[in-house]
């Protein structure tokens, strides 16, 4: 199972803090796990520009983008934030991969979120 979601969550109002996305993410590995499938997650994308965001949000997208990275509960780990996002303000998209919304990547933007993907690590030896 690719795993990638979050950012509605966040973005709702009231939002979901990190520790409610955290168990969540948690609930959703244990299942696929105990049903002997792998799971590969993606980081939350920047989304800076778009009406919702707000500092608060952003933390929480920051904190749960660390437990992804870090936490080792999933079998692969795609990082959609490092390759969406602009080194010139890492809480937006990069202008050239930005759909025009500042939340939905462009064709560019989904073409690099794809290659992002490595596709071995999504086979865990599951048949």
């Amino acid at each position: 199972m690719f795993l990638f979601q979050g950012v509605n969550d966040i973005k709702a109002e009231p939002g979901a803090t990190a520790d409610q996305l955290i168990a969540g993410y948690r609930r959703l590995a244990d299942r696929v796990h105990a049903a002997g499938k792998c799971v590969a997650v993606a980081t939350i994308a920047p989304y800076k520009g778009w009406p919702e965001w707000d500092p608060a949000g952003e933390a929480v997208r920051r904190e749960v983008n660390t437990f992804l990275r870090t936490s080792g509960e999933f079998d692969a780990v795609t990082d959609f934030d490092r390759v969406l996002r602009s080194p010139d303000d890492p809480e937006r998209i990069l202008p050239a991969f930005d759909g025009g919304d500042h939340l939905h990547p462009n064709d560019k933007g989904m073409q690099a979120m794809a290659d992002a993907v490595d596709l071995e690590s999504l086979d865990c030896g599951s048949p």
